[in-house]
């Protein structure tokens, strides 16, 4: 689907104008939107806006990385947003000429209708031209990463808050589940943060100084996103390290408890060894009250070495 948005010279919207008729004096700048476009659609890329080869290739094939390529007349945009329930990046093409942009995604995006939305409603957002609307997508698309990242670190003070030495377990799936999210969201902001980082410090798009406190502000969103991002990657890397040292220390208290029960039946085993050789001169065999004398010695040895242990605190 191929949609048109034209601003006139005197600011008032025109929508679903032909290609051609986008070309009118009267029309100031203008924006296309190209929404999972067919084949015939999209051919006019290539026919009708003649953008670069590379530059059409990048919007069919595969998921790029989120960056910035200047062409001769026209500045191209792969942008990504996120989708709210899988997390999983969605990319969103841009060109950017002198006097109009083209838009380019292959699925939904509520970030481009919101901003065709306000660039249609308010006469002051058409009449600062075709970058103020580039400013409005990327806006929107960062401003979209924020109930994402805020999410994760919900479940993260929950686990927090749940860490106890029996649930420990049970958590640990969970916080190995949301560093994988925290990794998949990292692959999008980063790079989503060098693009505005190139955007306001290239000196191609005259454009951007005239609005540069606007994009400024998106990459300030950018760094608080990373930085919330590698402390929330802090967080898991802390909780995974506690459950290592919690299963440490269980794991020495069961072998203490083991040693300690091992070492109350040394000397046990010692003596059913003893009286287990088969000599035939063994005086204490033909004690009438041997056996009872033997059995009272072993449980006195077992008892006072584990009132000794106790006492030392070895159980506990």
């Amino acid at each position: 689907m191929i949609r048109t948005l034209a601003v006139k010279t005197d600011y008032s919207v025109v929508h679903d104008l032909t290609l051609k008729e986008l070309h009118d004096p009267s029309v100031l700048w203008y924006w296309v939107d190209f929404h999972n476009p067919n084949e015939q659609e999209a051919s006019k890329l290539k026919d009708h806006f003649h953008f670069h080869p590379l530059a059409i290739e990048d919007c069919f094939y595969l998921l790029q990385r989120p960056k910035i390529d200047h062409y001769a007349d026209v500045d191209f945009f792969v942008m990504h947003a996120i989708n709210s329930k899988t997390l999983e990046a969605e990319e969103v093409d841009m060109f950017l000429g002198k006097n109009y942009i083209v838009t380019f995604h292959l699925h939904e995006s509520r970030e481009i209708e919101d901003a065709w939305s306000r660039i249609t409603a308010h006469e002051n957002n058409r009449n600062q031209g075709q970058i103020y609307a580039v400013y409005l997508v990327l806006d929107n698309l960062v401003d979209q990463y924020f109930p994402s990242v805020y999410q994760i670190e919900d479940q993260l003070d929950v686990i927090e808050n749940s860490m106890k030495a029996e649930a420990i377990e049970t958590l640990m799936n969970e916080v190995f589940e949301i560093r994988s999210q925290l990794l998949q969201l990292r692959r999008t902001i980063v790079p989503m943060r060098d693009l505005l980082y190139r955007l306001i410090s290239t000196e191609r798009i005259e454009q951007i100084r005239e609005h540069l406190v606007f994009f400024t502000d998106i990459h300030d969103h950018l760094l608080k996103l990373s930085e919330m991002l590698d402390s929330n990657r802090e967080i898991t890397a802390d909780i995974r390290d506690s459950y290592i040292s919690l299963n440490s220390n269980r794991m020495n208290n069961i072998m203490k408890t083991l040693t300690v029960i091992t070492t109350i039946f040394m000397p046990l085993t010692f003596i059913a060894g003893l009286y287990g050789m088969n000599f035939t001169y063994m005086p204490e065999l033909h004690w009438h009250w041997g056996y009872y004398t033997v059995l009272l010695l072993m449980i006195a040895i077992g008892l006072g070495m584990f009132a000794w242990f106790q006492k030392k605190g070895w159980f506990k």
